[in-house]
């Protein structure tokens, strides 16, 4: 029992005291080195946290970390094995036998279990960051800020990329994490592309062949204009919302809708305030229920069509809803529920994005996502009365896309809080499913400093 005991805790002890020396200093020496490495890599993680983020990321350091686990789980199991045998088992009468024998089991099984579920589990991260990885280049912040636009589609045959439903583009300090949600609607026309770009030259004085969400058809119907793009649409999208807001895209990244509902589910849901009943279906099809009014906890079905619905409200409140959730997801989704739920998400998520954002990025964004969990998000829309979204003030978006970030770094005074006026006619507050507000005043979570006060 000693002798198991001591391979618990030291493991290879037990051969150098009554066992195979040579074996026992070899096991100790291995052992040594692990515990050493990895007191030293919590310790530095402490006070720098890339570290810890870049070998969470890094797909090969991960393959030697798997049969690193895998090794430790045969060669201790082993190492308990032969502290059994030189133990003298067959010694000791038949009643003490058993009772070694299923000590060693537990212990050497338990032990060996652990372990190869923890290389499970890293093999797991390294498929999902193989799986989410793109191919795009690594690219500096522009005026300390990464844009990354977040593109949202229905899934189906066919249908990645395809009139994205979503436009919104994440401008993160580089430094803080502080964000801001700009979102674009999918009927803007007569907007100009990026100088230089493809779409400029074929549209120099707007696009006006359709709504901004048919710029990725647009391209996909004409792909001999991009011969050296893997995906033209996006490309194009990208050249267009540039030219709109004049921020410069660092990453893009297009999220499945239906897979998004597993990623929800995954996470075991996301609380939410609905302020009014929202139709389940329609979008071309039968309304079959609603998403209940109240401060809930919605599964990913639910959430789901509380960011598609638009029966009974209109595009610009879906934006705002939208929003609402992507501000609950950073606020609500912890690192502790992430490694709960770890499988389940990895193979949601794997499922859920396109990108093209390189693996050697990703323990910059998880960073910066962990310090923007501490902030308010703000938000601005480029929809009505604010603009025109059939001739947008090009000007005016830039400005007002200039003067959100400005505010959210401090470089310009908040918004002061408007009394709210009662309309005639209509009630003092009009509900939009996710937040306050009337499209005569603009929806809450579409204009804020603070998103999570506006849902």
């Amino acid at each position: 029992m000693a002798l198991m005991l001591m391979t618990l805790v030291l493991p290879g002890s037990a051969q150098l005291v009554a066992g195979n020396k040579r074996v026992g200093r070899i096991a100790l020496r291995i052992w040594a080195v692990l515990v050493l490495g990895l007191v030293v890599t919590l310790v530095v993680g402490l006070f720098w946290h890339g570290i810890l983020f870049r070998l969470t990321f890094d797909p090969a350091a991960l393959l030697w970390l798997r049969l690193l686990l895998t090794a430790l789980a045969i060669g201790w199991a082993m190492l308990f094995i032969d502290a059994w045998r030189i133990g003298q088992p067959l010694t000791l009468n038949m009643a003490h036998r058993r009772a070694a024998i299923g000590v060693n089991g537990v212990l050497s099984l338990t032990i060996a279990a652990a372990l190869l579920f923890s290389a499970h589990l890293v093999g797991v991260q390294r498929d999902f960051i193989l799986a989410m990885s793109g191919d795009g280049a690594v690219t500096d912040a522009h005026a300390g800020r990464y844009n990354v636009l977040l593109l949202g589609g229905d899934s189906g045959a066919g249908r990645w990329g395809l009139r994205p439903d979503s436009m919104t583009v994440a401008s993160i300090d580089a430094q803080s994490g502080r964000t801001v949600l700009i979102s674009l609607p999918r009927n803007m026309k007569n907007f100009p592309f990026a100088r230089g770009s493809v779409m400029r030259e074929q549209f120099p004085d707007g696009f006006d062949a359709d709504y901004l969400n048919g710029v990725s058809t647009w391209a996909g119907d004409n792909t001999e204009l991009f011969p050296d793009s893997d995906n033209p649409g996006v490309d194009a999208t990208i050249s267009a919302i540039e030219g709109i807001t004049g921020l410069k895209i660092n990453y893009w990244a297009m999220v499945n809708l239906k897979g998004f509902k597993n990623l929800v589910d995954a996470v075991g849901g996301v609380t939410l305030n609905v302020r009014q009943p929202i139709p389940v279906g329609g979008l071309g099809s039968n309304v079959t229920g609603y998403v209940k009014p109240g401060v809930r906890k919605l599964n990913g079905h639910e959430v789901l069509w509380f960011s598609r619905a638009r029966d009974d409200s209109d595009d610009y409140s879906r934006m705002a809803r939208q929003k609402c959730v992507m501000g609950a997801m950073l606020q609500q989704i912890s690192p502790q529920s992430a490694v709960r739920n770890f499988a389940d998400i990895a193979d949601a998520s794997s499922s859920m994005v396109s990108t093209n954002i390189p693996s050697g990025e990703f323990p910059r964004f998880v960073e910066l996502a962990l310090k923007a969990r501490g902030q308010k998000v703000s938000t601005l829309s480029l929809v009505p009365p604010m603009i025109n979204t059939a001739d947008p003030d090009i000007p005016l978006v830039r400005h007002k896309v200039t003067q959100a970030i400005d505010r959210a770094e401090g470089k310009a005074p908040a918004k002061k809080a408007k009394a709210k006026a009662k309309p005639s006619g209509e009630q003092a507050t009009v509900v939009t499913g996710g937040s306050l507000g009337s499209k005569s005043t603009g929806y809450a979570a579409n204009d804020a400093d603070d998103l999570g006060s506006a849902c």
